[in-house]
């Protein structure tokens, strides 16, 4: 009996799959046949969550701390982050304007959910984290990706979004450090975005869940520049927690309230077992371990950049913070989507193509994720080269 399928929503025509799943299931089925590949596509650390967090979350299971909490999250978890801004970037942070979510993906649909009409318009660089444009689509808004070349190191600047504001336009969604560019919009620059977007009576949202994983700058944050800057953060990333579904955002006190309203409606609050557990996470035990393995993922970019470099990438910006490079491998291939499947294939190292971060990138540039040890990264280099030099032969 063949089955009846209701009608799906045309907004679905707006999201696109995952290319990089493609990528993942062969990988998949490689090693089912006993091959051995080295992983440099998913953007997850390799490291999983530290030992008090874990404790912690064992604890609450034996105290039976497992009901519902509050739509915006344990009281003392709000202010355990407001106490973090405070520390690592001296800024005061009400924990009223903070709302845990169920990670960084839930704490953007709340934004949108909140900001993003019918037909508005948002702004945001190409290339970028795919599902921030699909976010903006899944309330029937329009994603504006505006090519965002090395010379703006991948990033909107405020002249950008001066040139391409129009009357649709409702604001933008910044990424900085960003996935998958692991470059920063500069300070400066970011305030002048603000200011820009300010004038125009519109919404910033700028998502800093690699934050924390800033390498070669004084810790700052978008909050610095303003109440009405919405800021994005996660426990996955720096804090390593990624399966645990985690997040917080902090936005303008007038927006607490309504944003409540659709949380209690859309999730009724993140798990209370991972909001009991991330606790932990500032305690002075867990950051120094979240600071050593900061220090490791900075070694090994340090080594992967160069590596890279010497292949005959080109690293045109280098990456300031998260765990990724992105690489123009125009040198290689003039496709790199096929190239990646062929790397996969032939070398046994999963790297993903520009294709799913928007348009202006997508075959000239993939994107390499360095969270995996460095004897992995040494071992993808040496398989690398014998691959190239298979290909000049």
């Amino acid at each position: 009996m063949s089955s009846h399928l209701t009608q799906l929503a045309s907004r679905l025509q707006n999201i696109a799959p995952f290319h990089v799943m493609e990528l993942a299931k062969m990988a998949a089925e490689l090693e089912r046949q006993g091959r051995h590949i080295i992983h440099m596509g998913i953007g997850e650390p390799d490291f999983t969550a530290a030992q008090p967090v874990i404790d912690a979350a064992t604890r609450a299971m034996a105290d039976g701390k497992l009901q519902y909490t509050s739509a915006t999250g344990l009281p003392e978890l709000r202010a355990a982050i407001a106490a973090h801004y405070q520390a690592v970037y001296g800024i005061e942070v009400d924990p009223a304007r903070i709302i845990v979510t169920a990670g960084a993906s839930a704490a953007l649909l709340l934004a949108c959910a909140a900001l993003v009409e019918k037909d508005a318009q948002v702004l945001m660089s190409d290339p970028s984290y795919p599902c921030n444009r699909h976010f903006v689509a899944a309330f029937d808004g329009q994603a504006k990706m505006i090519a965002s070349g090395p010379e703006h190191r991948f990033q909107l600047s405020a002249e950008m979004v001066e040139q391409n504001w129009c009357g649709q336009t409702r604001g933008v969604l910044l990424a900085s450090p960003s996935n998958p560019t692991g470059t920063s919009i500069e300070a400066g620059e970011l305030r002048k975005i603000v200011e820009t977007v300010r004038a125009k009576q519109g919404f910033t949202i700028v998502d800093e869940i690699y934050n924390g994983l800033r390498y070669d700058a004084e810790p700052f944050s978008a909050l610095s520049l303003g109440e009405d800057v919405i800021v994005i953060n996660s426990f996955s990333k720096y804090f390593n927690m990624t399966g645990w579904r985690l997040g917080w955002l902090v936005v303008p006190p007038e927006l607490v309230q309504p944003i409540e309203k659709l949380a209690q409606n859309l999730f009724i609050c993140a798990s209370s077992l991972a909001q009991h557990a991330g606790l932990a996470c500032f305690e002075p035990e867990a950051l120094a371990i979240y600071e050593a393995r900061k220090a490791e993922f900075k070694r090994r970019r340090d080594y992967i950049v160069p590596a890279l470099q010497d292949l005959g990438f080109k690293v045109p910006v280098m990456p300031d913070g998260a765990f990724y490079v992105y690489a123009d491998c125009s040198a290689w291939s003039d496709d790199a989507d096929q190239l990646t499947v062929d790397i996969l294939n032939e070398a046994g190292v999963v790297i993903v193509p520009g294709l799913d971060f928007g348009p202006s990138t997508a075959h000239q540039y993939v994107r390499v994720s360095y969270a995996t040890s460095m004897e992995n990264l040494q071992e993808a280099v040496a398989r690398l080269r014998a691959f190239r030099d298979r290909r000049i032969k």
